[in-house]
């Protein structure tokens, strides 16, 4: 395996890493935004307002997107298995 070879599937690896959390990530921020503008407005300024919605919104996300996840993880899987030099 050449050195170009192992750079170009540590960048698949990262990219498909970074695709992968995106999802989840942007329904962290928003709802995380969302209840801090919704704590400010009522100055309520309890820790768990903010975390417990936070948590279930991740969930959701993440269980609306696991299909196209484990499809994305698969494919990621299967390029790098086909890629692999027989021999050494």
């Amino acid at each position: 395996m050449s050195v170009d070879h192992a750079a170009e599937l540590c960048q698949q690896a990262v990219i498909t890493a970074l695709l992968l959390g995106l999802p989840v990530m942007a329904a962290a921020l928003i709802v995380g935004l969302i209840t801090s503008i919704g704590q400010a407005v009522t100055q309520l300024q309890d820790q768990t307002l903010g975390f417990v919605p936070k948590i279930i919104a991740m969930l959701a996300m993440l269980l609306f997107t696991l299909p196209w996840t484990l499809h994305a993880l698969v494919e990621y899987a299967t390029n790098v298995f086909e890629n692999i030099p027989g021999g050494m």
